[in-house]
């Protein structure tokens, strides 16, 4: 009797063993928001100015996620987590900071600049934003699936010929990470930092990976629609800075309690700006080609078709249609997934193929956004709104 007692003790004990924690195992973080599967169906723009509804979708939680780390002081610029965490929350407060890459920039603190502004804190304040970004966004990382759509979207044969682009149906992506990139508000390179134990460049549907926590921009939600005025967005008012390289847009009423660029408050303004709704990073045309002025938003399109004129870009005068080339709609478009055409003929603001170059590089006079920042236009302004470029 003792020695079957013994065996059965003896059998328990590699069990016991087996259901105690490990502390050699990858740390997971809990997700709090889920992110997009190939499986759902997002949840349309909306055709008015409320903030965008986040699909309420499921994730796979095979992957860890990379450890937390240490909290960065409140009252300076933050690092590690928490800068991700910061640069998801002015994102998702309409705020943008530019790519996410956990590296805040200059687009990160005119962000910043315009929270404050809005909310009645001190332009230079650090504090009270990131104190709401960790309250707001606690797990600045989560994981999710290449959907599968993805293979409607990407075309690794795009060519770099404009002529042969012309040919085509649609300016694709040209791989999956560029995907996913762009979905989630970054690029190939955070990605890849964020995923070390992962090929990046060899993703297919339904592979898992960590993203940044950031509501996506799901491009097969666009279907080539053509928005008309509103009573309440065509009498807002938009102001291109071509000195910091900002868009900020303003209510038409009740007005502004002031319409200026970021910086020229006093650091010391503690009366909330609730005029100002949003503001994003973008690159306006080289200096010849800028048309400074009052303008009015004339069209407001997705996935717009772009008529490549050499002429036109190399002296700022159209050349008749025979002698343009017609691109197809697309990501990797010239003029990216949407456009605001404005009074000015030729001048418009509009996505880019190139998020990376937002605020680096010139274009040849229209005002460029990042893909995720252009979008949001139409939920923002319409025909009839006011656009001064300075």
């Amino acid at each position: 009797m003792f020695r079957f007692v013994s065996l059965v003790l003896l059998a328990l004990i590699p069990l016991a063993a087996a259901q105690q924690p490990t502390t050699t195992s990858p740390a997971v973080r809990p997700v709090l928001r889920a992110l997009p599967l190939a499986n759902e169906v997002p949840t349309p723009a909306p055709a008015s100015p409320a903030v965008l509804v986040k699909p309420a979708l499921t994730i796979n939680p095979v992957i860890p996620i990379p450890a937390v780390s240490l909290p960065s002081p409140l009252e300076v610029k933050p690092t590690g987590d928490d800068a991700i965490r910061l640069q998801i929350f002015l994102d998702d407060a309409r705020f943008g900071p530019g790519i996410i890459d956990g590296k805040p920039g200059r687009f990160t603190e005119l962000a910043v600049q315009s929270w404050n502004e809005v909310n009645g804190h001190p332009l230079t304040d650090w504090i009270a934003v990131n104190t709401a970004a960790r309250k707001k966004v606690q797990n600045p990382l989560a994981v999710a699936l290449v959907p599968d759509c993805v293979v409607a979207w990407v075309d690794a044969s795009l060519p770099t010929k404009v002529s042969h682009q012309a040919r085509r149906k649609r300016m694709s992506y040209r791989g999956v990470a560029e995907f996913m990139a762009e979905r989630y508000h970054c690029d190939v390179e955070f990605l890849a930092l964020i995923n070390p134990n992962l090929k990046i460049h060899s993703l297919k549907p339904r592979d898992s990976l960590v993203v940044p926590n950031v509501s996506p921009f799901t491009i097969e939600s666009l279907t080539g629609l053509g928005y008309k005025s509103d009573e309440v967005m065509s009498l807002r008012h938009a102001v291109v800075d071509t000195k910091v390289n900002q868009v900020r847009i303003f209510e038409g009423a009740p007005p502004a309690r002031i319409v200026a660029e970021p910086g020229s408050l006093s650091s010391n303004t503690i009366v909330p700006n609730r005029g100002l709704i949003a503001s994003f990073p973008i690159t306006p045309g080289e200096n010849r080609f800028i048309k400074f002025g009052t303008w009015e938003v004339r069209n407001s399109v997705e996935l717009p078709h772009w008529r490549y004129d050499q002429k036109l870009l190399d002296t700022g005068k159209r050349s008749a249609d025979s002698e343009a080339l017609h691109i197809p709609p697309g990501p990797n478009s010239p003029v990216g997934i949407f456009w605001c055409g404005l009074s000015r003929p030729g001048i418009g603001m509009h996505g880019t193929p190139n998020p990376e170059t937002i605020g680096r590089a010139r274009s040849h006079g229209c005002i460029r956004m990042a893909n995720w920042d252009a979008v949001r236009l139409p939920t923002l302004i319409r025909p009839g709104t006011t656009v001064e470029i300075r």
